[in-house]
């Protein structure tokens, strides 16, 4: 009997109910950021919707920071409107911010597994379609719009197809000056930028194990530019060694189970 992929053993552990080929997901962490949440979060009030998790959401100021003197107002009209917006949104759904003064802040895809906020073997969600990135540390990451965003927030959970899945093994070593950018614009080159459509992809083999966790989410992130649902490596030691100790993290008895979870 073929064993399951790590796609395969996610995705069954999250399945809440499904109907004929639609499945639903549950969440277990939920980026937020200010350009693509507004809508949600106003329409969940009109609703009279509320958060289901807040302690599974963190939002992050992240499209629209200044990256030259942070103490300026920001000169765009409807960049500042965005982040105010989050700033609001989040204060009222008690959900932790990372504003732009945070020294926390940063790229809504890095800031999650930064923080230990992602972890090996969760499904994620954001209004991103690079969500891809967070499979670097073994998450299952989905770029979502804004109608499943509040979806996520009322539910914590989302309808989803069933992707197939696509196992890319990739041999060798990297070469002095030859990236994991240079290893993902290749493969994307062979299979053209269609060519993972309606796929999860899954990287393994002798040079994807070599990666750092940093290098696997550049390989992970650029899934999206080849068409695919989304991008994963399987945990291993690296990916247990980096969320180790993190803010979010789990500790103590917590961590071994989910460490003897992450090994399965």
């Amino acid at each position: 009997m073929v064993g399951l992929s790590v796609f395969q053993k996610i995705w069954n552990d999250h399945i809440v109910a499904n109907e004929g080929d639609r499945f639903l997901i549950y969440i277990d962490r939920h980026l937020v950021h200010e350009v693509t949440s507004p809508i949600a979060f106003r329409s969940l009030r009109e609703r009279g919707l509320t958060v289901r998790r807040s302690d599974l959401t963190l939002a992050t100021v992240d499209h629209n920071v200044p990256t030259t003197d942070r103490a300026k107002p920001i000169d765009d009209k409807l960049s500042a409107q965005q982040i105010e917006a989050l700033r609001v949104n989040a204060k009222s759904n008690n959900l932790p911010l990372l504003d732009y003064q945070s020294p926390l802040q940063g790229i809504v895809h890095v800031v999650g597994p930064e923080l230990g906020f992602v972890l090996p073997g969760v499904t994620v969600a954001c209004g991103d379609s690079h969500t891809s990135t967070n499979g670097a540390l073994g998450a299952l990451g989905f770029g979502v719009g804004t109608s499943e965003i509040e979806m996520v927030l009322a539910t914590q959970s989302l309808w989803l197809r069933k992707p197939a899945t696509m196992l890319v093994e990739i041999r060798g070593s990297l070469r002095s000056g030859v990236t994991p950018k240079d290893v993902a614009l290749n493969f994307i080159g062979r299979v053209g930028v269609g060519g993972c459509i309606g796929y999860a992809v899954e990287y393994g083999g002798p040079l994807v194990e070599q990666l750092s966790v940093e290098e696997r989410m550049t390989l992970a992130n650029l899934t999206t530019e080849a068409g695919g649902r989304t991008g994963i490596v399987s945990p291993d030691e690296k990916s247990i060694e980096f969320v180790y100790g993190k803010p979010y993290a789990p500790q103590g008895e917590e961590w071994d189970r989910a460490v003897n979870y992450w090994k399965t």
